[in-house]
């Protein structure tokens, strides 16, 4: 049988592939790519000739039975989500579940580790965030409050990832649901990692908020939110 290799990409600065990962990709017969466009940019970078195969969110099983012969045929195979770690916050967690389901021990499932926007935001945090909620992507509508009212209700700190086309909405939710606490509520937001203009935010909510609105540039690229209870 084939092995399936889970490879951690750079969130932004290419200087972040591991020289394991680089191998594993060169030595990969196929690469499993969330956007090929994207992979092959990091690929075309360390020119790596490997090809492509695109497997995302929206891969139906004529894709998923695709990837299950390649492994029937011993193939190797190496799963790059488009930035940082596959299977968090991405789909590549369904394609290790269904491999498993189809071969159990059969085919190896290995991970070559390396950057993680939530692994590179906690770091550079402070104290308080050895234990913590990890969310996600929080819902765009259905079960956004639910999650949003979890946060508030956590013994531990809270960490999600949002777009640009959300924080300013996020942060105004805090601001109203952190009004109803008795305790105060501090966010950090760590903005673009890795990247050229990364940003590191800390306070109040509404001081956060005024931060990021002051400056539109700011409001570009994604975001890590931390979200803890003084």
């Amino acid at each position: 049988m084939g092995i399936l290799r889970i490879v951690a990409t750079p969130i932004g600065n290419l200087e972040d592939l591991t020289h394991r990962a680089e191998r594993v990709l060169r030595e990969s017969d196929f690469v499993l790519c969330e956007d090929t466009r994207t992979s092959r940019k990091l690929l075309d970078h360390y020119k790596i000739t490997t090809p492509t195969i695109s497997y995302h969110q929206h891969s139906g099983e004529l894709k998923a039975d695709k990837i299950m012969a390649l492994l029937r045929e011993d193939k190797q195979l190496a799963l790059v989500t488009d930035a940082g770690t596959p299977g968090i916050s991405d789909p590549g967690s369904k394609l290790v579940s269904a491999v498993r389901a189809e071969f159990g021990d059969d085919v190896l499932i290995e991970s070559v580790p390396g950057v993680s926007a939530l692994a590179a935001a906690i770091s550079i945090s402070g104290v308080g965030f050895d234990r913590f909620l990890f969310l996600g992507f929080l819902p765009h509508k259905k079960g956004r409050q639910t999650m949003l009212k979890q946060i508030f209700k956590s013994e531990y700190p809270a960490v999600a990832y949002e777009s640009k086309h959300r924080i300013v909405k996020l942060l105004e939710e805090i601001i109203k649901m952190s009004g109803e606490l008795d305790s105060p509520v501090e966010v950090k937001v760590a903005r673009e990692l890795t990247k050229m203009f990364e940003s590191f935010y800390s306070g109040a909510p509404d001081e956060v908020l005024k931060k990021l609105q002051s400056d539109p540039h700011s409001l570009k690229g994604e975001f890590v939110v931390l979200i803890s209870k003084k």
